[in-house]
């Protein structure tokens, strides 16, 4: 636990330095100019093919001519547009997670390590396509799993459990593996996966929960379809910002363990070759040893 609150603050006011806030601009930055050039090249032809699909129900021809008395100019067109942009806009979010973790994850994580663990080894213990891949395979089994679970989100308490337990499972997963791929070796990791599957898991969640909180931001954009284009980038960067700062946590704790593990293993290996040692002379020993992580 103690841990756990200690990498949570640090993780704060991580997120509070410029270098963070810039890097998570960024992901917004690139999000914008790939929409803006899929809209260039390809915003006719989806509306075209919307509209299209629109017209070919037979059972809504008679509420298209309803709401068109109604209301003047093309009204098929513009539910198209919408349809189009709301169709869209969910897509930008799994963007940005798999931005987040294949390149400002790494480069938090770095942060982390120059700032407070500049003397831990780094054992490169998976490559920048390796963490890629983990993390596009962990995303697909999580969009099936949102996808498998759509019908369950009809009950209500479910709705307000699954999805935060779903994309916390997949930041858990992302997050734990990117913040020790530079720092520690295959086994070491494997060892702290194991040994802190629950602490990681909780801190995984918990960020699920953070990153539902701007779903608010996104309602909003689609009741107020005049605000949509304000709002979403809004929500894209909360979105962002939520991912930078469990990055942060992530590192801050994984990095924190390693150094605790690797500290344990270099009394236990002075241990072993003093002969045995009382148990209090190994827990100072230990202290002492991880005296040097406290620094922010």
């Amino acid at each position: 636990m103690r841990l756990l609150l200690d990498s949570f603050w640090r993780a704060v006011a991580y997120c509070m330095l410029p270098r963070v806030i810039v890097l998570s601009l960024l992901p917004l930055g690139l999000m914008v100019v790939l929409a803006a050039g899929l809209g260039y090249f390809y915003w006719d032809s989806a509306v075209t093919w919307t509209r299209g699909a629109l017209d070919a129900w037979p059972l809504l021809s008679s509420f298209w001519a309803w709401i068109g008395r109604l209301f003047s100019g093309d009204v098929t067109f513009a539910l198209a547009s919408l349809v189009v942009v709301f169709a869209a806009t969910p897509l930008i979010v799994v963007v940005c997670l798999l931005i987040v973790a294949g390149f400002m994850a790494p480069a938090l994580t770095k942060l982390v390590g120059e700032r407070r663990f500049p003397s831990l080894e780094q054992k490169k213990g998976a490559s920048f396509l390796g963490s890629v891949a983990r993390s596009l395979g962990v995303t697909i089994l999580a969009l099936i799993a949102l996808v498998v679970s759509m019908p369950l989100w009809l009950i209500p308490p479910l709705v307000l459990i699954l999805p935060p337990l779903i994309w916390g499972w997949l930041t858990y997963r992302v997050m734990s593996f990117d913040a020790l791929a530079e720092h520690a070796s295959p086994e070491e990791r494997a060892a702290l996966l194991r040994a802190h599957r629950l602490p990681l898991l909780c801190i995984g969640v918990l960020c699920g929960y953070l990153g539902a909180a701007p779903s608010i931001v996104w309602a909003s954009g689609l009741l107020f379809a005049a605000a949509f284009f304000v709002l979403v980038p809004i929500a894209i960067w909360i979105y962002t910002l939520v991912f930078a700062f469990s990055a942060l946590w992530f590192a801050h704790y994984c990095l924190d363990a390693l150094a605790r593990l690797r500290a344990q293993r270099a009394v236990a290996e002075a241990s072993a070759a003093n002969g045995a040692t009382p148990a209090l002379e190994a827990e100072e020993a230990s202290k002492a040893a991880l005296s040097q992580w406290g620094s922010p």
